[in-house]
């Protein structure tokens, strides 16, 4: 799968052997800018060990960690994790709801340090104001920890849905047209307006994102941003995924033509 990539980069401190070792033979002229992960599989891996589902919560964190740290170290542009469906808090007992909310608030805390060590920005995207007040606060503390930092963008969308994205996006650009004096604004709108209208208008664009557990759905995640991004599905629950699985999915993702509806290679990828 390798054969064609080039032996040019220099290794970034932070990486163990193995990973060390695949990243050397990426290209870093067609590395994503930006990545997205839909964490899937932290029940179903709790279950096949005989646990609780909280077990697999736990132990998904450790993977964010790691996940985060090696594309900090890799020089990722922006990393958007899929932490919290909007359908979680339509779907999910109320106990594992709160579990996982103070979880949050527990990562957020306790990750920080991490996330200054490697100069990582937290971002968030989704409906943060029905998530609880508490966690609103701890939110709202860990983005004015990291704004001054200029490395990678960390993004965790919480309380998420493509769906409401887009018609909250529908309902800034008709706020926007009756404060600019009328709705003739509107005829005028395209896919560039709507894209500044988005949770997301601050990242780059959408490259690559990645599913794990193997389940082949978006999952309502990024509808409009997935447009032309890049698949790539693992059967490895998230709790078992780590930066060398990243890697591997960046390594996949340079052998893919993108063709953006068009016949020829459009980026260089082959």
């Amino acid at each position: 799968m390798l054969e064609r990539m080039v032996l040019r980069n220099i290794v970034p401190a932070g990486l163990d052997h193995k990973e060390a070792d695949l990243f050397s033979r990426l290209d870093s002229s067609q590395f994503p800018k930006h990545i997205a992960i839909i964490m899937d599989g932290n029940g179903r891996w709790a279950k096949r060990r005989h646990l609780p589902r909280v077990a697999g919560h736990k132990r998904g964190v450790d993977a964010v960690r790691n996940v985060v740290e090696t594309a900090s170290n890799i020089k990722l542009n922006a990393l958007t994790l899929y932490a919290f469906s909007a359908e979680n808090f339509l779907r999910r007992p109320q106990s594992e709801i709160n579990f996982l909310m103070r979880l949050l608030d527990r990562y957020l805390k306790d990750e920080l340090p991490l996330m200054m060590r490697n100069n990582v920005r937290l971002a968030f995207i989704g409906r943060c104001s029905l998530l609880p007040q508490s966690v609103q606060e701890r939110m709202t503390w860990a983005l004015d920890e990291t704004s001054r930092n200029t490395g990678m963008v960390l993004t965790l969308a919480l309380n998420y849905s493509s769906r409401s994205e887009i018609l909250d996006a529908f309902l800034s650009l008709v706020h926007a047209a009756r404060n600019n004096g009328g709705w003739e604004h509107l005829l005028h709108t395209d896919e560039r307006t709507i894209n500044q209208h988005l949770y997301t208008r601050n990242l780059p664009e959408l490259d690559l994102i990645i599913r794990t557990s193997g389940e082949l759905r978006l999952s309502n995640f990024l509808l409009w941003q997935a447009a032309y991004a890049e698949l790539y599905v693992t059967k490895t629950f998230w709790p078992d995924f780590t930066g060398l699985h990243l890697l591997e999915a960046i390594a996949d993702y340079q052998q893919r033509e993108r063709r953006y509806g068009g016949l020829g290679n459009s980026n260089g990828n082959h």
